[in-house]
C-alpha cells in the first residue's frame, strides 16, 4: 500500500492503541448511560435481535404485521446482538456491539486514509471518525448501528483489494472478498458503501500500477477488479439467498413514505442542519483545502471525486443527483447513510490537512485543531437532547405485563404515540400487534395502500396516516385486534367514533387503554409465509460463518513483507514507493 511515514522532524502519528483508548474513553460512558436506547431505531434492532436470541433457526417472527420474515434484512449485526445478550443482556449486548463498530471504524478509516496519505495524516484520520458529528447522530439518534458496523467493516475491506488490484496476491484477495461479504451481511444498503468506496481505491490502483515495486498492467487491474466484483457478487447472492428470495417474491411494491433526508435542503434549513451541517461539523472547514489538493494531486483525485459524488448523493434532494441515478428507489432510500460515508471519505484529506497545520504551527494549530473536532462530537450529542425525535422515556412494564397476563395474548394490539418504545414493548410481550417498524417486511393493504410509516406515530403522516389508521381499525375483528395503548390524545376522538371505549390507565394516566368488545381472536394470517427450514439453516449459519472466516483470514493470511525506503507525501516528482507492511 502506497503511504508515506513522517520524517523524524515532524510530530510522530498517533498510534492506533491511543486512538482506540480515546474512543474507548469517548463512546464507552454515552454507551453505558444507554443513550442510543431512545434512537430512533435501536429497539428495532434489540427486536430483531431478541427473537433470534430464542429462534437462531427460524427467522419467521410473529410479533409484527401478523407475522413476517426477517430474511428481509440481513441478519449478521442483529446475530452479533443475541450472541451477546447471553452475557449482557439485549440491551447493554447491542450497547456493547456499537461499540465494537465504532472501534473497528478506526481503524477501518486508519487502514483507508494509509491508502492515500502518510502516516501521520492518516492516523489524524483515524482520530477524527472518533469525534464525527455523522457518526454521533447515527449513534444517538437514528440508532443506525448496522450502517455503523458495514461502513467499518467495508473500510478494514479495501485495503486488502487495493493490494490485490497492484500486487495480485491471493491472500489479499480472500481477504478483500471475505470482509466485502461480510459487510454485506450486516446491511444490505452496505452495497452502496462498498460501490462508492470501492470505485476510487480501484482508480487509484491504476494511477499506482507501477509504483513502489508493482508490476501491473492496466488490463491486470481492470481483470482483477472484475474477478473481485465476481467474487463478491458470488458470496453475496449465496449468503443472503433467503434475503434475495424474499425480496423478488414480495418485492416493496408500496406507496412511497416521506423522508425528510429526501428533501430540498436549501429549502428546509432545519432539515439542512440536522442532516448536513450537524453531521459535517468542523469538517466543513477543510472543502476548501479538499477542493484545492484533490483537484491538484493525481493521487488524491479518485477519492476527491468519489467524495464529491458521496456528498451530493447524501444531500438528498437539494441537487437532482440522487433521483437521477436511483430513480423510484430514491423515495425508498433514506440519505443521511450517504452522508456519513461522505464524511468517512473526507478524513484523509482532512488528516492531512491538519497535519500540515500541526508540522507548520505546532500548539498554536494544534489546539484549535482538537478543540475543532471534539466540538464536533460534542454538537451531534447534544443536537440529540436540543432536538430530540421522541418525548422522554415512559415505563412500559405495566403495559406488557397486560399483554402477558390472562389471554391476552391471543388478541393483537396496537400502540399509538409510543415512538420507538413501540418496538420495546413488541420484544417483551407474548402478543402480536398488525403494527411494525421494518417498512419492507410489511404486506397488510391497510399499510401499503397508503404513504405512511407505522401506525404508532400515524399523525405525523398527515391525511395518508390517519387513512392508513381508519382502515385498520375498521377491519379490527378480522385482525383480532382488541387493544389499543394510547399515550397521545389526538388519536381519541377517532377511537371513540369507531367504537372502543377507555378500560384502564398507566403510567400516572399518561397512557390509556381502549378496547373493543366484539373482537374475536386473533388467527393465523395468509399474508406472507414462513421460510422452509433449509432457508432458516442458511440463515443461521452463513452470515455468522463468514465472519468467523473473515477475522480468520486476517489473523492467519500472511503477506510478503516488503522493505523499503519512505518518502514524504505527497510528492509528485518521485515514485511513491512501499513502506515496510505491518
Amino acid at each position: 500500500m502506497i503511504s508515506a511515514s513522517s520524517t523524524s522532524s515532524q510530530p510522530r502519528a498517533i498510534s492506533i492503541t491511543a486512538i482506540l483508548l480515546l474512543a474507548l474513553a469517548v463512546h464507552g460512558p454515552l454507551l453505558l448511560m444507554q443513550l442510543p436506547a431512545m434512537s430512533y431505531d435501536a429497539y428495532t434492532h434489540m427486536f430483531f435481535a431478541s427473537h433470534y436470541a430464542s429462534h437462531w433457526f427460524n427467522p419467521w417472527n410473529p410479533k409484527w404485521f401478523v407475522g413476517f420474515s426477517q430474511t428481509t434484512y440481513p441478519p449478521l449485526a442483529h446475530q452479533l446482538i443475541a450472541l451477546f445478550s447471553k452475557i449482557f443482556g439485549i440491551t447493554m449486548s447491542y450497547m456493547f456491539v456499537q461499540l465494537v463498530a465504532i472501534m473497528l471504524l478506526a481503524v477501518g478509516v486508519l487502514r483507508y486514509a494509509r491508502i492515500w496519505v502518510d502516516e501521520q495524516s492518516a492516523s489524524y484520520a483515524s482520530l477524527g471518525s472518533v469525534f464525527l458529528g455523522s457518526l454521533a447522530l447515527l449513534a444517538y439518534q437514528a440508532g443506525q448501528i448496522n450502517t455503523i458496523l458495514g461502513a467499518a467493516v467495508t473500510l478494514n475491506a479495501v485495503p486488502y483489494l487495493y493490494r490485490w488490484l497492484r500486487d495480485a496476491t491471493l491472500s489479499n484477495f480472500i481477504k478483500a472478498a471475505l470482509l466485502t461479504v461480510c459487510a454485506a451481511a450486516v446491511h444490505h444498503l452496505t452495497l452502496f458503501t462498498i460501490i462508492l468506496v470501492a470505485a476510487p481505491v480501484v482508480w487509484l490502483a491504476i494511477v499506482d500500477r507501477n509504483y513502489g515495486g508493482a508490476d501491473a498492467s492496466f488490463a491486470g487491474v481492470i481483470v482483477r477488479s472484475v474477478m473481485y466484483g465476481a467474487a463478491i457478487a458470488i458470496g453475496i447472492a449465496i449468503v443472503l439467498l433467503p434475503f434475495w428470495i424474499s425480496y423478488f417474491k414480495n418485492p416493496v411494491t408500496q406507496l412511497p413514505i416521506p423522508h425528510p433526508s429526501r428533501d430540498n435542503y436549501l429549502l428546509n434549513l432545519h432539515t439542512g442542519l440536522n442532516f448536513w451541517i450537524i453531521p459535517y461539523g468542523a469538517l466543513i472547514l477543510a472543502i476548501p483545502f479538499m477542493f484545492w489538493r484533490g483537484l491538484s494531486n493525481r493521487r488524491l483525485m479518485p477519492l476527491f471525486f468519489g467524495w464529491w459524488i458521496t456528498t451530493l448523493i447524501g444531500l438528498g434532494g437539494t441537487t437532482p443527483l440522487a433521483k437521477l441515478l436511483f430513480g423510484r428507489l430514491f423515495y425508498v432510500l433514506t440519505f443521511e447513510r450517504f452522508t456519513f460515508i461522505s464524511t468517512l471519505m473526507a478524513l484523509p484529506m482532512a488528516g492531512l490537512l491538519a497535519a500540515e497545520l500541526i508540522n507548520r504551527y505546532g500548539r498554536k494549530a494544534l489546539v484549535p485543531v482538537f478543540a475543532l473536532a471534539a466540538l464536533s462530537a460534542a454538537l451531534g450529542v447534544a443536537w440529540i437532547k436540543w432536538n430530540p425525535i421522541f418525548d422522554l422515556e415512559f415505563k412500559t412494564q405495566p403495559i406488557v405485563q397486560f399483554l402477558n397476563r390472562d389471554d391476552h395474548s391471543k388478541f393483537r394490539y396496537i400502540t399509538l404515540g409510543f415512538g420507538s418504545l413501540f418496538s420495546k414493548v413488541s420484544m417483551e410481550a407474548n402478543a402480536s400487534t398488525v403494527d411494525g417498524d421494518y417498512n419492507s417486511a410489511r404486506l397488510l393493504p391497510e399499510m401499503t395502500a397508503y404513504g405512511a410509516g407505522k401506525l404508532d406515530n400515524a399523525k405525523y403522516y398527515g391525511l395518508a396516516g390517519m387513512e392508513s389508521l381508519r382502515a385498520m381499525l375498521k377491519h379490527a375483528n378480522q385482525y383480532g385486534l382488541k387493544y389499543i395503548f394510547v399515550r397521545d390524545r389526538y388519536y381519541e376522538p377517532l377511537l371513540a367514533f369507531a367504537g372502543w371505549r377507555q378500560t384502564e390507565f398507566y403510567d400516572n394516566g399518561t397512557v390509556q387503554l381502549w378496547v373493543k368488545d366484539d373482537v374475536p381472536p386473533a388467527q393465523k394470517m395468509d399474508f406472507g409465509a414462513p421460510p422452509p427450514e433449509w432457508q432458516g439453516l442458511m440463515w443461521g449459519l452463513l452470515p455468522m460463518s463468514v465472519a468467523v472466516l473473515s477475522i480468520l483470514s486476517v489473523i492467519m493470511l500472511h503477506e510478503r513483507r516488503r522493505v523499503a525506503e519512505t518518502i514524504q507525501f505527497p510528492v509528485e516528482t518521485e515514485e511513491p514507493v512501499l513502506r515496510e507492511a505491518k
